[in-house]
C-alpha cells in the first residue's frame, strides 16, 4: 500500500524544517523542528506524522522518522524518543531503544551520531545542547510537563553527562500559543497557589470561566530560572494547519486521531 509513495522525492528538504540559527550554524550540532512537510501518511496524518503511538500505517510512519534521521546526516534507526506520558522524568540514551521504549518525557546523551528527539502535537519540544560539553537533549512539555519538573530534570541529568549549565542552550520550538489555548479559570488557580506571579501567563478568555494560557512564555521563564539560555522560534501548532498536527484543532473537529511532529538534536 505504501510501494507508490516511496516513488516521490525521499530526501527531506531544509525548508520541510524549523531550525535555530545558532543551532543550525554550529558545525557540531544537527537539529531540526520537523513539520508534516515532506512525508507518506495520507489522510488526517497527511505528511511526516512520526507518532509511533498513532494508528497510522506503522510503515508510513518507520519511513517518515527515516526520512526525518536522514536529514539529520544519520542513517538507519540510529533515533531515540521515549514513551511520553507528561512526567518530569529524564533518562540517557547510548543507542537506540529496542523493544519497549522508556517512559519519560526527556532523552539526553553525549554518543555521537545518535539524534534524541521527541514528538509533540501543541506541547513544547524543547531542544537543548551544550556543544562544548559534548551534551544535547530533547524534552517534551506541555503544562504539566513544565510545572512538574522536566525541564529542570533534563538540565540534571545533562550536568550528569558533563555539561555546564552555563553552557547549556535551549530552542522551544513549534506548540501551541497563547490565542489559541484556552483553558479553565481553575487550573490558572492552581497555578497561582503555587506562585502568585504565574499570573502573567494568564489572559481573560472568552467567558469568566475560561482563560488564555501562554505556553512558551512558561517554559522560557522556568528555563531562564534555572540559568538557562532559551529562545522560542515563534510557531504555532494550532494556528498553522498546513504545517503543523495538533491535538486540539483535532479535539475541535471531532477526528479519531492526529499525527505528531518530530523535533530531535545528535551530536554531529
Amino acid at each position: 500500500m505504501l510501494d507508490h509513495r516511496l516513488s516521490a522525492a525521499s530526501h527531506l528538504r531544509a525548508r520541510d524544517t524549523v531550525q535555530d540559527p545558532r543551532f543550525g550554524s554550529d558545525a557540531r550540532l544537527a537539529h531540526a523542528f520537523f513539520t508534516r512537510a515532506g512525508g507518506v501518511s495520507t489522510g488526517i496524518y497527511r505528511g511526516l506524522n512520526a507518532g509511533i503511538g498513532s494508528h497510522d500505517e506503522a510503515e508510513a510512519v518507520h519511513e517518515n522518522r527515516r526520512r526525518a534521521v536522514h536529514f539529520l546526516g544519520l542513517e538507519g534507526a540510529q533515533l531515540a524518543t521515549p514513551w511520553q506520558t507528561h512526567s518530569p522524568d529524564a533518562v540517557v540514551a547510548t543507542e537506540p531503544f529496542g523493544g519497549e521504549r522508556p517512559k519519560a518525557d526527556a532523552v539526553v546523551t553525549a554518543t555521537r551520531g545518535l539524534a534524541v528527539g521527541v514528538v509533540t502535537a501543541d506541547c513544547g519540544p524543547i531542544l537543548f545542547a551544550d556543544p562544548r560539553g559534548g551534551v544535547v537533549a530533547a524534552a517534551h512539555a506541555g503544562w504539566r510537563g513544565a510545572a512538574g519538573g522536566v525541564l529542570e530534570r533534563t538540565v540534571e541529568t545533562m550536568e550528569g553527562l558533563g555539561a555546564r549549565r552555563d553552557r547549556i542552550e535551549a530552542v522551544l520550538g513549534p506548540c501551541i500559543t497563547q490565542a489559541n489555548y484556552e483553558v479553565g479559570a481553575d487550573m490558572a488557580e492552581t497555578f497561582l497557589r503555587e506562585d502568585a506571579a504565574n499570573e502573567r501567563f494568564f489572559a481573560a478568555g472568552a467567558t469568566p470561566e475560561k482563560r488564555q494560557f501562554d505556553l512558551p512564555a512558561f517554559i522560557l521563564a522556568r528555563l531562564e530560572r534555572i540559568g538557562v539560555a532559551a529562545r522560542f522560534v515563534g510557531r504555532c501548532t494550532y494556528a498553522e494547519e498546513d504545517a503543523f498536527f495538533s491535538f486540539r484543532r483535532t479535539t475541535h473537529r471531532g477526528e479519531t486521531d492526529y499525527g505528531r511532529q518530530l523535533s530531535a538534536i545528535a551530536l554531529a
